[in-house]
């Protein structure tokens, strides 16, 4: 019983980091990368639908991406909706082809950026402690353990705790020099 609870702590704690690595993925650093696409969602036949799933994303050079959609047709609607994503950035049809070019930052938006990357590095610990939570819970209700057992379990878990905190700080301190470095 309490392996299955460890596994399922440690299983919070990483899901908790890899959804924090998503949205880090989405910041813009000046620097193309697809990622900073995947939240644009496209009016495909009436339906909103991610970008990824009617068109491929490629990197052309460090301040250039091209979104080559399945179908032509899906230009038009691509354009319209990186332009009114929220992301300031401004695509150019090309025919069969929409070429979306990267601005550089300026320093106020590096700085803006670096606080969005601290609040999403502070959102993704508050998701470890609540996982934390929720194991020293589950190790209080096991009856037939000793205390000892108990207060064994319970370090493990905060040095799990300890560890992905230590991990999300190590992320963000990197996309932080990232940001500030630029392309």
């Amino acid at each position: 019983m309490m392996d299955e609870i460890m596994v399922e702590a440690e299983e919070h704690f990483d899901k908790a980091i890899q959804a924090f690595q998503r949205e880090v993925g989405k910041l813009r650093t000046g620097r193309a990368t697809p990622n900073l696409l995947d939240g644009v969602k496209v009016d495909y036949y009436g339906t909103a639908t991610p970008l990824s799933q009617v068109a491929s994303v490629s990197v052309v050079d460090a301040r250039l991406l091209q979104v080559k959609p399945w179908e032509t047709k899906m230009v038009a609607p691509i354009e319209k909706a990186i332009l009114t994503s929220d992301l300031g950035l401004t695509p150019s049809n090309r025919g069969e082809v929409v070429l979306v070019p990267i601005p550089a930052l300026t320093g106020d938006r590096r700085r803006e950026m670096v606080k969005m990357l601290r609040a999403e590095g502070e959102k993704a610990k508050v998701s470890i402690r609540a996982g934390r939570r929720d194991a020293l819970d589950m190790l209080e209700a096991i009856d037939d353990m000793s205390e000892d057992d108990i207060h064994r379990a319970k370090k493990n878990v905060q040095d799990k705790v300890d560890s992905a905190a230590t991990r999300v700080d190590t992320l963000v301190d990197e996309k932080e020099v990232e940001i500030l470095k630029g392309p």
